[in-house]
């Protein structure tokens, strides 16, 4: 089976793939032992000819020159649902790679509905159902199955084809700008950096009380500190129910600690036991003016519910004409930052969302075009005259 082990090997291939327009791409990893992703495979395939995997794990193999791949921007990388691909790419340089083109995106910019699934994809453009049976392997394994290899092969043997349709899609639509614009969050580096000062904002805390967030800012904080550093997940430090009840109790003795779901005698009196403390008294000392307050949904007043009601069908209705996913446009949380103000800062009033929406809403809200349902069945909208 074509898997690229050897420098040589590798060193000729990212040459040749260097000559072509784009190229198709796809990794497999795990990371259910790890925080960072260890990348076991990654699967290469120019426009034309044959596919290639490259062996990350093979002894003594010098990545240097895919990465550089990476970062050419005169070469397109097509992936499909990029985002945790291009993850790894950043965790090995630093660097997102460049010149991205996200099939899964794209499709849902054709109308393909929401986050639509590779072998979904596949079937409905390629007409070709693909056998997904090796999907959840240990790809740390080697040798490699002969199984596992077409299985890994035929994410970029097919994705050809399909990058190649939603492309020309694009052209025909006059949509190739609105994917361009959708890539600037897969190519942001903030997109995947986790910065263990930010880390309490993924908890759901009970309490709006300054001392519990200011225990969970110091808690979390080092969980993902030491998570980083040890590269182990996050719950094999301390489970998230367990920051939690640290925030709210805030034990101050070693006693109160062991009481604490999910820690007991042996880590209380340990070095974790001594690490947790240590964040928590260190909370102590934050400021009370300096505490964030975690951010709520606001509550929509009485009259502004039946205006998000009409926002949602205008959604469905202009999704539906234009052939694109209405997630993709807005969300729930979109409509009513819309419904409360016409200066919402908020995607759909934004670029082609607005060409497509926004500007509609607003003329929905001030009342200078109606919603109707015509013939009894099919709602339409019509321009109300002054």
């Amino acid at each position: 089976m074509p898997i690229i082990s050897t420098q040589p090997e590798l060193d000729a291939l990212c040459l040749e793939l260097a000559k072509h327009p784009y190229i198709t791409i796809d990794t497999e990893f795990l990371r259910d032992k790890t925080y960072y992703p260890t990348l076991c495979l990654v699967q290469v395939a120019p426009p034309e000819g044959k596919a290639m995997a490259i062996d990350p794990l093979a002894k003594d193999l010098n990545l240097k020159p895919l990465l550089d791949l990476m970062d050419n921007p005169d070469v397109v990388k097509v992936f499909h649902a990029a985002r945790q691909d291009l993850e790894i790419f950043y965790n090995l340089t630093g660097r997102v790679p460049q010149s991205i083109f996200d099939t899964q995106v794209a499709a849902m910019v054709c109308g393909y509905g929401d986050q639509i699934g590779y072998l979904n994809l596949v079937q409905d453009i390629c007409n070709k159902k693909l056998d997904k049976g090796a999907q959840f392997t240990d790809w740390s394994r080697r040798p490699l199955t002969e199984k596992q290899t077409l299985y890994a092969l035929d994410d970029v043997i097919w994705l050809r084809e399909v990058y190649k349709h939603l492309a020309q899609m694009l052209k025909d639509r006059n949509r190739t700008a609105w994917v361009k614009e959708e890539m600037e969050f897969l190519t942001d580096p903030t997109t995947y950096q986790n910065p263990p000062d930010q880390a309490w904002q993924r908890l759901k805390l009970r309490t709006d009380k300054p001392q519990a967030i200011a225990v969970l800012m110091e808690v979390a904080k080092w969980r993902e500190e030491e998570a980083q550093r040890r590269n182990v997940p996050r719950g094999r430090i301390l489970r998230d129910e367990t920051l939690l009840d640290l925030a709210v109790h805030a034990p101050a003795t070693v006693d109160e600690l062991k009481h604490i779901r999910g820690v007991g005698e042996d880590i209380a009196r340990g070095k974790l036991g001594v690490a947790i403390m240590a964040a928590v008294e260190r909370s102590l000392s934050i400021p009370k003016d300096s505490i964030p307050r975690p951010d709520k949904k606001r509550p929509l007043s009485q009259t502004l519910v039946p205006v998000v009601e009409l926002l949602k069908v205008l959604l469905r209705i202009v999704a539906a004409e234009n052939e694109v996913a209405a997630r993709l446009i807005a969300s729930p949380d979109d409509l009513d930052e819309i419904a409360r103000s016409d200066d919402a800062d908020v995607a759909p009033m934004k670029g082609w969302r607005f060409e497509v929406f926004g500007h509609e809403a607003l003329a929905l809200k001030h009342g200078k075009v109606a919603l109707c349902i015509d013939g009894g069945t099919e709602i339409k909208r019509l321009p109300v005259k002054a």
